[in-house]
Protein backbone atom coordinates (compact mmCIF):
# COMPACT_ATOMS: atom_id res chain seq x y z
CA UNK A 1 0.00 0.00 0.00
CA UNK A 2 2.83 2.19 0.68
CA UNK A 3 4.30 1.63 -2.58
CA UNK A 4 1.06 2.25 -4.40
CA UNK A 5 0.76 5.71 -2.54
CA UNK A 6 4.21 6.72 -3.94
CA UNK A 7 3.29 5.47 -7.93
CA UNK A 8 0.06 7.55 -7.19
CA UNK A 9 1.32 10.69 -5.25
CA UNK A 10 4.77 10.44 -7.51
CA UNK A 11 2.59 10.61 -10.99
CA UNK A 12 0.01 13.51 -9.99
CA UNK A 13 2.95 15.66 -8.76
CA UNK A 14 4.74 14.80 -12.16
CA UNK A 15 1.46 15.97 -13.81
CA UNK A 16 0.94 19.41 -12.02
CA UNK A 17 4.61 19.90 -12.19
CA UNK A 18 4.59 19.31 -15.64
CA UNK A 19 2.19 21.78 -16.88
CA UNK A 20 3.30 24.55 -14.77
CA UNK A 21 7.15 23.92 -15.66
CA UNK A 22 8.00 23.16 -11.78
CA UNK A 23 9.01 19.59 -10.35
CA UNK A 24 7.44 20.19 -7.13
CA UNK A 25 10.25 17.68 -5.66
CA UNK A 26 8.72 18.98 -2.03
CA UNK A 27 5.57 17.65 -2.48
CA UNK A 28 6.81 14.32 -2.89
CA UNK A 29 9.72 14.99 -0.21
CA UNK A 30 7.53 14.07 2.90
CA UNK A 31 6.21 10.93 1.15
CA UNK A 32 9.92 9.70 -0.03
CA UNK A 33 11.41 10.46 3.52
CA UNK A 34 8.98 8.72 5.39
CA UNK A 35 9.86 4.86 3.14
CA UNK A 36 13.25 6.30 2.69
CA UNK A 37 16.15 4.44 5.10
CA UNK A 38 17.64 7.67 6.70
CA UNK A 39 16.46 11.79 5.93
CA UNK A 40 19.46 11.51 3.51
CA UNK A 41 18.91 8.96 2.02
CA UNK A 42 15.61 10.21 0.99
CA UNK A 43 16.65 14.07 0.06
CA UNK A 44 19.06 12.29 -2.52
CA UNK A 45 16.04 9.88 -4.01
CA UNK A 46 13.83 12.12 -4.14
CA UNK A 47 15.89 15.47 -6.02
CA UNK A 48 16.71 12.28 -8.69
CA UNK A 49 13.53 11.71 -9.12
CA UNK A 50 13.19 15.36 -9.66
CA UNK A 51 15.21 14.96 -12.19
CA UNK A 52 14.02 12.44 -14.33
CA UNK A 53 10.16 13.98 -14.06
CA UNK A 54 12.12 16.95 -15.32
CA UNK A 55 13.41 15.40 -18.03
CA UNK A 56 10.51 13.88 -19.04
CA UNK A 57 8.60 16.87 -18.80
CA UNK A 58 11.41 19.41 -20.70
CA UNK A 59 11.70 16.70 -23.63
CA UNK A 60 7.91 17.40 -24.57
CA UNK A 61 8.54 21.58 -24.33
CA UNK A 62 11.73 20.59 -26.48
CA UNK A 63 9.54 19.77 -29.02
CA UNK A 64 6.99 22.23 -28.76
CA UNK A 65 10.32 25.42 -29.08
CA UNK A 66 9.24 26.39 -25.26
CA UNK A 67 12.56 26.17 -24.26
CA UNK A 68 15.14 29.76 -24.23
CA UNK A 69 18.44 28.22 -24.94
CA UNK A 70 20.75 31.09 -25.01
CA UNK A 71 18.83 31.69 -21.44
CA UNK A 72 19.35 27.75 -20.78
CA UNK A 73 22.93 28.19 -20.97
CA UNK A 74 23.87 30.93 -18.81
CA UNK A 75 21.17 29.79 -16.12
CA UNK A 76 22.00 26.19 -15.99
CA UNK A 77 25.75 26.44 -15.06
CA UNK A 78 25.51 28.63 -11.68
CA UNK A 79 22.40 26.69 -10.75
CA UNK A 80 24.55 23.58 -11.24
CA UNK A 81 27.52 24.92 -9.15
CA UNK A 82 25.13 25.96 -6.30
CA UNK A 83 23.30 22.33 -6.21
CA UNK A 84 26.73 21.01 -5.48
CA UNK A 85 27.74 22.91 -3.10
CA UNK A 86 24.23 23.02 -1.35
CA UNK A 87 24.47 19.33 -1.18
CA UNK A 88 27.64 19.57 0.07
CA UNK A 89 27.16 21.38 2.95
CA UNK A 90 23.49 19.92 3.39
CA UNK A 91 24.53 18.56 6.85
CA UNK A 92 25.88 21.62 8.08
CA UNK A 93 23.05 24.32 8.06
CA UNK A 94 19.33 23.79 9.29
CA UNK A 95 17.32 22.74 6.53
CA UNK A 96 13.70 23.18 8.17
CA UNK A 97 14.89 27.22 8.94
CA UNK A 98 15.61 27.44 5.04
CA UNK A 99 12.30 25.38 4.09
CA UNK A 100 10.71 28.31 5.94
CA UNK A 101 12.20 31.10 4.58
CA UNK A 102 11.17 29.60 0.89
CA UNK A 103 7.87 28.84 2.01
CA UNK A 104 7.36 32.60 2.72
CA UNK A 105 9.03 33.51 -0.54
CA UNK A 106 6.68 30.82 -2.50
CA UNK A 107 3.68 32.75 -0.70
CA UNK A 108 4.70 36.26 -1.50
CA UNK A 109 5.12 34.66 -5.02
CA UNK A 110 1.95 33.27 -5.48
CA UNK A 111 -0.05 36.27 -4.35
CA UNK A 112 2.56 38.81 -6.66
CA UNK A 113 1.60 36.73 -9.95
CA UNK A 114 -2.02 36.04 -8.86
CA UNK A 115 -2.47 39.69 -9.42
CA UNK A 116 -0.17 39.79 -12.52
CA UNK A 117 -1.37 41.38 -15.59
CA UNK A 118 0.34 41.76 -19.27
CA UNK A 119 2.14 45.07 -19.61
CA UNK A 120 0.54 47.49 -22.30
CA UNK A 121 2.21 46.42 -25.86
CA UNK A 122 4.86 49.24 -26.74
CA UNK A 123 4.91 49.43 -30.36
CA UNK A 124 8.86 50.65 -30.54
CA UNK A 125 10.01 47.24 -28.34
CA UNK A 126 11.56 44.70 -29.55
CA UNK A 127 9.27 41.83 -30.72
CA UNK A 128 11.79 39.60 -28.13
CA UNK A 129 11.78 40.97 -24.66
CA UNK A 130 14.96 41.96 -23.06
CA UNK A 131 16.15 39.15 -20.39
CA UNK A 132 18.18 40.54 -17.53
CA UNK A 133 21.09 37.58 -17.85
CA UNK A 134 22.77 38.85 -14.77
CA UNK A 135 19.74 38.45 -12.76
CA UNK A 136 19.48 34.94 -14.26
CA UNK A 137 23.33 33.51 -13.29
CA UNK A 138 22.47 35.35 -10.07
CA UNK A 139 19.43 33.82 -8.92
CA UNK A 140 20.39 30.39 -10.49
CA UNK A 141 23.52 30.05 -8.03
CA UNK A 142 21.40 30.82 -4.90
CA UNK A 143 18.50 29.20 -5.70
CA UNK A 144 20.71 25.95 -6.69
CA UNK A 145 22.35 26.63 -3.32
CA UNK A 146 19.53 26.36 -1.11
CA UNK A 147 18.09 23.51 -3.30
CA UNK A 148 21.28 21.74 -2.73
CA UNK A 149 20.83 21.82 1.00
CA UNK A 150 17.13 20.57 1.10
CA UNK A 151 17.29 18.14 -1.47
CA UNK A 152 14.98 20.02 -4.00
CA UNK A 153 15.30 21.46 -7.55
CA UNK A 154 13.33 24.55 -6.36
CA UNK A 155 12.09 25.26 -9.66
CA UNK A 156 8.88 27.16 -7.68
CA UNK A 157 11.29 29.64 -6.66
CA UNK A 158 13.23 29.70 -10.61
CA UNK A 159 10.35 30.21 -12.05
CA UNK A 160 8.87 33.42 -10.72
CA UNK A 161 12.57 34.42 -10.64
CA UNK A 162 12.14 34.12 -14.35
CA UNK A 163 9.02 35.39 -14.84
CA UNK A 164 9.43 39.02 -12.76
CA UNK A 165 13.60 39.02 -12.59
CA UNK A 166 14.46 37.98 -15.87
CA UNK A 167 11.87 38.67 -18.16
CA UNK A 168 11.08 35.69 -19.97
CA UNK A 169 7.33 34.70 -21.29
CA UNK A 170 5.48 32.77 -19.28
CA UNK A 171 5.40 30.03 -22.22
CA UNK A 172 9.63 29.68 -22.57
CA UNK A 173 9.57 30.14 -19.06
CA UNK A 174 7.91 26.94 -18.16
CA UNK A 175 10.11 24.54 -20.69
CA UNK A 176 13.62 26.55 -19.72
CA UNK A 177 12.69 26.52 -16.16
CA UNK A 178 12.17 22.67 -16.01
CA UNK A 179 15.19 21.91 -18.70
CA UNK A 180 17.66 23.74 -15.80
CA UNK A 181 16.11 21.44 -13.66
CA UNK A 182 17.51 18.03 -15.29
CA UNK A 183 20.94 19.14 -14.84
CA UNK A 184 20.02 20.65 -11.21
CA UNK A 185 18.68 16.97 -10.15
CA UNK A 186 21.25 15.13 -11.87
CA UNK A 187 24.06 17.15 -9.95
CA UNK A 188 22.14 17.68 -6.51
CA UNK A 189 21.56 13.86 -6.36
CA UNK A 190 25.86 13.36 -7.07
CA UNK A 191 26.32 15.93 -4.52
CA UNK A 192 24.46 13.68 -2.21
CA UNK A 193 26.06 10.70 -2.72
CA UNK A 194 28.94 11.24 -0.18
CA UNK A 195 25.99 11.40 2.50
CA UNK A 196 24.05 8.54 1.41
CA UNK A 197 23.05 6.85 -2.09
CA UNK A 198 19.73 6.98 -2.88
CA UNK A 199 17.03 4.30 -2.50
CA UNK A 200 17.15 2.27 -5.84
CA UNK A 201 14.07 0.99 -5.51
CA UNK A 202 12.74 4.02 -4.08
CA UNK A 203 14.47 5.75 -7.39
CA UNK A 204 12.81 3.11 -9.76
CA UNK A 205 9.41 3.20 -8.40
CA UNK A 206 9.39 6.84 -8.44
CA UNK A 207 11.08 7.67 -11.70
CA UNK A 208 8.34 5.50 -13.33
CA UNK A 209 5.30 7.35 -12.24
CA UNK A 210 6.67 10.31 -12.72
CA UNK A 211 7.40 10.15 -16.63
CA UNK A 212 3.86 9.56 -17.11
CA UNK A 213 2.47 12.30 -15.10
CA UNK A 214 5.60 14.47 -16.31
CA UNK A 215 4.79 14.05 -20.05
CA UNK A 216 0.82 14.28 -19.88
CA UNK A 217 1.03 17.53 -17.96
CA UNK A 218 3.81 19.04 -20.41
CA UNK A 219 1.68 18.24 -23.52
CA UNK A 220 -1.41 20.55 -21.59
CA UNK A 221 0.93 23.66 -21.29
CA UNK A 222 -0.37 24.47 -24.64
CA UNK A 223 -3.94 24.33 -23.99
CA UNK A 224 -3.70 26.90 -21.85
CA UNK A 225 -3.77 31.07 -22.41
CA UNK A 226 -0.84 33.06 -20.59
CA UNK A 227 -3.12 34.24 -17.90
CA UNK A 228 -4.63 31.05 -17.55
CA UNK A 229 -1.12 29.48 -16.97
CA UNK A 230 -0.02 32.27 -15.18
CA UNK A 231 -2.86 31.67 -12.36
CA UNK A 232 -2.17 28.25 -12.71
CA UNK A 233 1.51 28.70 -11.76
CA UNK A 234 0.41 31.24 -8.52
CA UNK A 235 -1.95 28.23 -7.59
CA UNK A 236 0.73 25.76 -7.13
CA UNK A 237 2.97 28.25 -5.90
CA UNK A 238 0.96 28.57 -3.31
CA UNK A 239 0.27 25.07 -2.03
CA UNK A 240 3.85 24.40 -2.44
CA UNK A 241 4.44 27.12 -0.17
CA UNK A 242 2.44 25.09 2.45
CA UNK A 243 4.11 21.70 1.92
CA UNK A 244 7.20 23.44 2.71
CA UNK A 245 5.80 24.86 6.05
CA UNK A 246 4.36 21.56 6.83
CA UNK A 247 7.84 19.96 6.31
CA UNK A 248 9.48 23.11 8.35
CA UNK A 249 7.49 22.17 10.75
CA UNK A 250 7.61 18.34 10.45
Amino acid sequence: MEYLALVLWCFLVALGGGLVGLVLGNLRLPLVLLLASSPATGAGTNIAISGVAATAAASSHIRAGRINWRLFAWMAPPSVVGAVVGGYVSGVLPGDVLLAVIAVVLLYSSFDLWRWKRPAPDPAAPAEPRLDIRAAILSGLLIGVLGGIVGLILGSLRMPALLRFVGETPQRAVGTNLAVGVLVGLAGALAHLPNAAPDLELLLIGAAASIPGALLGARLTGRLSEAQLIRAIAVVLFFTAIGCLAQAVV
